[in-house]
């Protein structure tokens, strides 16, 4: 049976438009710890896997809350000797425990405010929550800075890609926001998607 992985059907697209851009995130990875990750909602596997392939020794989970999504990511894992590294959780975020992280990512995964939610709650203290985003981002990063203000974090900082990713990629305008976790979330977070919904930030 045949699953929608990305709208993208070309190599040369997938290259670019996945790989080249979740590998562009490389150098604000490595300006802090980053030896455990946790990839929500990875889908077709961007950004965890090119992550884990470009980052040795890295160890990386991939949360993906539907199952044929996290079957295929089991299997990719594994043709690209990855699985000693790489495991897939098929679990939503809210499910996961909380604080044992040093990076969180999403990529093409909700607003800001609600991946600070669901992410800042994973991380150890002095970890970061790296999300892709891209386009105008004012509402968003008020109101995650919002979030992040209750739940421990940092004034969400943005990081477009180089200058050279972007013109190579075409990718001008795409880049990262990043969270820290600067002190303990507060219990009863991540409130359940309807709570959220209720009462977005």
């Amino acid at each position: 049976m045949a699953i929608n992985l990305t709208a993208i059907d070309d190599p040369e697209g997938m290259a670019r438009l996945h790989v080249a851009d979740s590998l562009a995130a490389i150098p604000v990875l490595r300006e802090g710890r980053h030896d455990r990750l946790v990839d929500l909602g990875s889908g077709a596997g961007f950004p965890g896997l090119p992550l884990a392939a470009a980052l040795a020794g890295m160890r990386v989970m991939l949360v993906e809350s539907v199952g044929k999504k996290a079957s295929f990511l089991q299997a990719v894992a594994g043709a690209t000797g990855l699985s000693d590294r790489v495991t897939v959780q098929t679990a939503r975020a809210e499910a996961l425990a909380p604080g044992q992280w040093d990076v969180v990512t999403a990529r093409a995964v909700g607003t800001l405010a609600d991946l600070v939610e669901l992410g800042l709650p994973l991380l150890a203290e002095g970890g970061r929550l790296i999300a892709w985003k891209r386009g105008d981002l004012a509402a968003e990063l008020a109101a995650a800075g919002r979030a992040a203000r209750a739940l421990g974090g940092s004034v969400p900082r943005w990081h477009p890609h180089s200058a050279i990713v972007a013109q190579a990629g075409r990718l001008v305008g795409h880049g990262v926001v990043v969270v820290e976790k600067l002190a303990a979330t507060p219990g009863g977070f991540p409130r359940d998607p309807a709570a959220r919904k209720r009462r977005p930030w």
